[in-house]
């Protein structure tokens, strides 16, 4: 299985902590060897660095890892090959536009039968069952909605429905986000933490680093850390139940529904 990683805050924030926590895991700590990528916003701006390499050996991800790029949303993934070649075209996460915006998904998990998931606008460019999933997504609510977004519960409300029509399939734990909203739905596996005053200090399960969030934040930061697996050894995170979606706004939740 592949790991996830996402981040939503109320003031830009880099993910340099977090990302060095789940690096470790690409190849070193974890078996996730099949490539890494990130996805980070900035005022609905979007970079995005892929890799096929493992990112514990990946000097790319070493820069990521110490450079603080400040974001509204991260969504940042390790692969663990199950369906399509270690390739940079199936290196999530994956992006598209919709509705004048840069969509970006990862998905940890294998979804049975995905060849049988009807696309006509948005094509894969990989040949991972993740990528045709999120092709669909995205198809589904062009198809339901046209050329204008909906407001954050009905597009919330669809995106749970479409979350829940892809669990059918197998395991599928995803995040996904247009820069304002990070959506995230849980089969087997997310746990999260929002971090807000008083900060505390944190340290790494998977490397010799402690930070004093105290230091480097203000009484008004709200940072949600969302993960496969909790990141840090002194801190108590929320695990998401079995077909749970949350939807988190400027490090708040938004939207929660369970089925």
């Amino acid at each position: 299985m592949c790991e996830l990683l996402g981040m939503s805050a109320n003031v830009p924030t880099d993910i340099c902590f977090s990302f060095a926590g789940l690096m470790a895991r690409g190849g070193r700590t974890g078996p996730h060897k099949d490539g890494w990528g990130v996805a980070m916003y900035r005022h609905g701006q979007v970079w995005s660095i892929h890799d096929p390499r493992p990112s514990a050996n990946s000097d790319m991800a070493d820069v990521i890892s110490r450079t603080s790029l400040k974001c509204d949303v991260v969504i940042s993934h390790i692969r663990q090959a199950n369906v399509g070649e270690v390739c940079l075209p199936n290196t999530h996460p994956f992006s598209r536009q919709l509705w004048g915006k840069t969509w970006s998904y990862a998905h940890n998990g294998q979804l049975e039968s995905s060849d049988s998931l009807p696309l006509i606008s948005f094509i894969p460019v990989g040949t991972t069952d993740s990528e045709r999933s999120f092709c669909w997504i995205l198809e589904s609510l062009a198809n339901e909605f046209g050329d204008t977004m909906p407001d954050e519960a009905t597009l919330s409300k669809a995106l749970c429905r479409l979350a829940q029509q892809l669990k059918s399939m197998g395991v599928f734990n995803m995040m996904l986000s247009e820069g304002e909203f990070l959506f995230c739905y849980c089969s087997t596996k997310l746990h999260w933490i929002t971090r807000r005053a008083p900060f505390k200090k944190a340290t790494l399960s998977d490397e010799d680093i402690t930070i004093n969030f105290s230091e480097v934040t203000t009484d008004k930061d709200v940072v949600t850390v969302i993960a496969t697996q909790p990141l840090t050894t002194n801190e108590t995170w929320q695990q998401m139940q079995e077909g749970e979606f949350i939807g988190f706004r400027s490090g708040e939740v938004i939207y929660k529904s369970m089925h």
